[in-house]
């Protein structure tokens, strides 16, 4: 049993705008999942089926097996937590320990687990020292952080994250790269996230669907996709400038083998041209 399922989705928009066309998708537990495409694909409104804020217009949407219902919402967003392209369309307290404490108190828990769960969240998207800021005046990378700590702490088995980079300076895109690697292997949580970061994706993902139109034109691991650069290019996007790099490389003669990731990339360049002195 997959932990998101969605079979035949479509989904139409007021003035018969064809959003989601027959997709289908399969989340299984702790992975990391990255779906790519041009603005406009339709990647935002299918997250918004994972957790119910968007219901479907045809097909199923199935969360551990079950379609989403009314009498099941509530434990669907307890498991499926997702944010928000803007995180000031999820922020809305007066300071950001009230902000992230919000999800586990309406859950019900007592104030202790509660504040255990509040400090946790902060330690992870590193704001530990931010409780008693206003969320409102931080900048738009803390913000962002501030959205996830609140989902965080509602502990969910799968983080949805609509471009979770966008708007991000350097160090905190290394931050929101750290912090997802944390939340996978210590939570065993599945990530699922979008993006036009295409080197997060070499960096992050363990597998990729490629979508366009609303509809799901490709999809395999990192390995698979961007060995298919024109793949890539008839959507709109490009390859991570390593393997492009490593490509141009090989078409020179140059016998080099392929790296997606900053790791692998030096090792195959210590590999072809030596270790340098």
């Amino acid at each position: 049993m997959h932990i998101i399922e969605t079979q035949d989705l479509c989904h139409t928009y007021k003035g018969n705008i064809h959003a989601l066309k027959n997709i289908s998708f399969i989340a299984p537990r702790n992975t990391r999942i990255a779906i790519i495409g041009p603005n406009g694909a339709g990647k935002s409104t299918l997250f918004k089926h994972f957790n119910g804020v968007l219901k479907p217009t045809s097909g199923k949407v199935l969360i551990r097996g079950e379609p989403i219902t009314k009498e099941n919402i509530r434990e669907v967003r307890r498991t499926v937590g997702l944010v928000f392209q803007n995180p000031d369309d999820q922020i809305f307290s007066p300071t950001v320990e009230q902000d992230v404490a919000f999800g586990p108190t309406n859950m019900g828990l007592d104030d202790e687990a509660v504040r255990h769960r509040v400090s946790e969240a902060l330690r992870t998207v590193g704001l530990s020292e931010y409780r008693t800021r206003v969320p409102h005046h931080l900048s738009g990378g803390e913000k962002k952080r501030v959205a996830i700590a609140g989902i965080i702490a509602m502990e969910p088995q799968v983080l949805v994250l609509d471009e979770p980079t966008a708007g991000l300076d350097p160090q905190g895109i290394r931050e929101i790269i750290r912090f997802i690697r944390e939340v996978s292997v210590k939570y065993g949580m599945t990530v699922i996230f979008s993006t036009h970061d295409i080197s997060l994706v070499a960096e992050l993902a363990e597998y990729i669907y490629v979508m366009n139109n609303g509809s799901f034109v490709a999809e395999g691991t990192v390995a698979e996709i961007f060995s298919q650069p024109d793949l890539l290019t008839s959507v709109r996007l490009d390859l991570p400038i390593l393997p492009k790099l490593i490509l141009f490389l090989r078409s020179k003669g140059v016998a080099i083998d392929m790296g997606y990731t900053y790791q692998e990339a030096e090792a195959a360049f210590l590999k072809a041209f030596g270790k340098i002195a």
